[in-house]
């Protein structure tokens, strides 16, 4: 019932979705349990993946990306989900890292960067969070200090997706440590320089696929030309950045929502208990009729905010509220299905054991649910 025309995408972005979806079901899906067995996918899939046009796709051709608009990059988003892989960080590197240098950068940093991120062959990551600094940016301790013309890094971040395979990392740090955040200035450090190091691979409750780590920063040299806009501008730039952030969740959770149902429904009509299907009992239907209004809910907004985003009109605290919604949303659906499946679906071989386990990030990445509230009640009463 989820599979109506949706006005948001073109024809063009309709054919570029059965291109990523071939890629994926070919090139993805048939080594994923691998990746999660080894807790990181190989460079080799984000060389492939930058050949076939998925990585960064509004990145313009000059800076050698495809040159399309956000509704490409949404699909890789859905397509992803559809395929209920958990890895790898495409959409990290494509939608939150690069478009950092794509807004913020300078020529001569585009031209440094972009080219790679778009073919697969340099990495980006992101790195703002520290062991006891998380939504609150305000509170990070790592340290920039000017030296010569340049700065000298110190300090540690964590929870970094793509840290292990990260080539070039944007790093939140402060230049001014009595200005709040007026004093918080991004840094683009790539991954040969000195002093750089990265921790362990860490261990996750899901997402297993997606390597995140410990990041260290020892005395590490950034040029000045590495710091991208102003110096103490990091934290608008980081806010202005938010409501993409955001939305991305929201675009890849209503996909996981529809996806699930669908296996859900095709589960119950098969498996039988007392004599009758579980689809032929009324508690299944009301509890899968639910989720599937409120997934359909889910679609339409996103839809209106992936069309709000296409013209650069999409404001934070909407897409907070896309964010807060369709990631409660998403928590609800794999927990009730998973419950349909019964003693199968707590088996973690089966994909709603996986959705599950992957799902419980979705409320605290990018903004934990209690943060988006937050937001959003402040603008109910700020006039």
């Amino acid at each position: 019932m989820f599979d109506r025309p949706r006005s948001v995408f073109t024809e063009d972005h309709e054919i570029f979705r059965q291109s990523v979806r071939r890629f994926v079901e070919a090139e993805l899906v048939p080594h994923h349990a691998a990746w999660e067995d080894a807790g990181i996918v190989p460079r080799s899939a984000w060389r492939a993946a930058g050949e076939a046009g998925l990585l960064c796709c509004d990145v313009p051709a000059e800076y050698g990306g495809p040159g399309g608009d956000y509704g490409h990059c949404a699909v890789v988003t859905e397509e992803l989900a559809r395929a209920n892989l958990s890895g790898p960080g495409f959409v990290i590197h494509s939608d939150m890292v690069t478009t950092y240098l794509s807004r913020f950068g300078d020529e001569e940093q585009k031209r440094r960067w972009l080219p790679g991120m778009c073919d697969g062959t340099l990495v980006g990551a992101i790195a703002m969070t520290e062991p006891d600094a998380g939504s609150d940016l305000k509170g990070i301790k790592t340290r920039a200090d000017r030296d010569g013309n340049g700065y000298v890094l110190r300090g540690q971040k964590t929870y970094i997706s793509n840290g292990q395979n990260a080539d070039v990392i944007i790093v939140a740090a402060k230049t001014d440590a009595a200005a709040g955040a007026h004093g918080i200035s991004l840094l683009v450090v790539e991954a040969d320089s000195a002093g750089f190091r990265r921790g362990r691979n860490l261990k996750k409750l899901g997402m297993h696929a997606q390597d995140t780590s410990e990041l260290f920063f020892d005395e590490v040299h950034v040029p000045a030309g590495h710091r991208l806009g102003a110096e103490g501008q990091g934290f608008p730039m980081l806010m202005t950045n938010l409501a993409r952030e955001r939305l991305v969740q929201a675009v890849r959770s209503s996909m996981v929502c529809e996806t699930v149902i669908g296996w859900t429904v095709q589960h119950t009509r098969d498996r039988k208990a007392f004599g009758r299907t579980i689809a032929d009992f009324q508690n299944t239907r009301f509890v899968l009729a639910e989720l599937a209004a409120r997934t359909a809910a889910a679609r339409a907004m996103t839809d209106g905010y992936i069309a709000l985003q296409m013209q650069g009109k999409l404001d934070p605290i909407e897409a907070g509220m896309a964010k807060l919604f369709c990631t409660d949303l998403h928590w609800d659906v794999v927990d009730c299905c998973l419950q349909l499946f019964g003693g199968s679906g707590y088996m973690q071989e089966m994909p709603i054991a996986r959705a599950w386990a992957d799902a419980r990030i979705t409320r605290i990445a990018g903004g934990a649910a209690e943060v988006m509230k937050d937001i959003i009640g402040r603008r109910l009463y700020a006039n």
